[in-house]
């Protein structure tokens, strides 16, 4: 059976959806085209600004750009954190790492942390035969220090819903209104791109917790890994796959 979920590539598009829902509005952190206008103004505003493609998968060329209490502009991502001492020299470096490619500026989040390393978590969303958006499974990627994402392909690792909060401090009712929490966002998401375009199936969605305990959609996946699920909770894994086949999506996922 072919794959039968539909795929938008570009991450600007996905968030004007959101930004325009009414219940996923408040869960999108401020997110803008990068231009000079644009760069000046978000790191006026935040002392974190993350610089990412339109298109691409897999945390990869994601930079993170700091406005240290000493001056200037730090780069994390490329070399050993490069520094700017101007504004324009941050432009320059940022349009030559571009490449003439889309790419956005989305506001920093201070991540909250579980026993010390910043996690972020994966909601994976689905829809039944009968058309209805399930959350079929929560799961967490737990960052590697000194990396500027917390992707298992980029170094970072996975883990179950539950043991991760209890790492952040979490108790027993807070993780369930946490859970509840996040797979309404999934499915309040799956709803949204159906107003926008037929066809979806599955969706992943990066959300951050923040120290304040606020959540924050970082993106949203139209063909989302789930892959290393397994490595953490093959029941999940198998209900998400038994879910994906129903769609054509085979094992190598």
């Amino acid at each position: 059976m072919k794959y039968a979920s539909t795929s938008i590539a570009s991450k600007w598009k996905k968030t004007g959806w959101m930004l325009r829902d009414s219940r996923l509005h408040p869960y999108v952190p401020e997110t803008r085209l990068f231009n000079r206008h644009n760069l000046e103004a978000m790191l006026g505003r935040y002392r974190v600004v993350y610089f990412k493609p339109s298109r691409g998968t897999g945390g990869n060329r994601i930079l993170r750009i700091e406005r240290p209490s000493a001056g200037g502009y730090r780069i994390r991502g490329i070399g050993d954190g490069r520094r700017s001492a101007s504004i324009n020299g941050l432009l320059v470096r940022l349009k030559a790492y571009a490449k003439n490619r889309t790419y956005l500026l989305q506001k920093g989040i201070d991540l909250a942390l579980t026993k010390g390393q910043p996690f972020d978590v994966r909601v994976m969303v689905q829809k039944t035969n009968g058309g209805v958006w399930k959350t079929t499974s929560l799961f967490t990627k737990i960052g590697k220090k000194g990396k500027v994402v917390t992707n298992y392909s980029r170094g970072g690792k996975v883990g179950r819903l539950g043991d991760t909060l209890r790492g952040a401090g979490y108790s027993e009712s807070g993780i369930r209104k946490a859970s509840s929490r996040l797979s309404r966002l999934g499915t309040d998401a799956g709803r949204c791109f159906d107003r926008h375009r037929k066809g979806f199936r599955e969706l992943g969605l990066d959300v951050a917790i923040d120290k304040r305990d606020r959540y924050w959609i970082l993106e949203t996946n139209t063909r989302p890994q789930y892959y290393p699920l397994k490595l953490v909770d093959k029941a999940a894994y198998r209900r998400v796959s038994e879910y994906a086949r129903a769609y054509g999506r085979g094992k190598k996922t």
